[in-house]
């Protein structure tokens, strides 16, 4: 499955974003309100500047403590984080993230940012093809 289709089948399509120079604490709000674990921080919406996770943010308050809520996004964020394409494969996409150690990936096309793919969006992927393989597998022993 191609990373279009992916982004066509996610029932939420908007990516959220947040300014350079906003503080960690209102970063870590904003995700709590959106129930999600990343944030693009871009100064337009359209290109990303960097990404920061629910577990950059843990990770750091366990070895500083609350005193880094109060630091910038800028300053814990991922700079220029890896993205992809709408026209990679879901197994392209899943090896990035399973390399990189991330959950969460930016979809660029010309340079602006189309759609963000969480980890759970490409297991979803992988496993309506595999269902899908299995059918017309079934279908060719079956004889239909």
């Amino acid at each position: 499955m191609r990373v279009h289709q992916i982004l066509k089948s996610k029932s939420d399509d908007v990516v959220v974003t947040i300014k350079p120079g906003t503080s960690v604490e209102a970063a870590a709000q904003l995700l709590a309100e959106k129930r999600i674990g990343a944030v693009i921080v871009s100064e337009d919406g359209e290109v990303p500047a960097g990404i920061l996770s629910e577990r950059d943010i843990v990770r750091e308050l366990g070895k500083r403590g609350a005193s880094c809520m109060s630091d910038m996004v800028d300053d814990m964020m991922t700079a220029d984080p890896i993205s992809c394409t709408m026209n990679e494969d879901s197994s392209e996409v899943f090896q990035k993230m399973t390399e990189g150690r991330f959950r969460h990936l930016p979809v660029v096309e010309d340079g602006k940012m189309v759609g963000l793919i969480s980890i759970g969006d490409v297991v979803k992927a992988q496993l309506s093809t595999l269902s899908m393989e299995k059918d017309a597998l079934q279908g060719m022993i079956m004889g239909y």
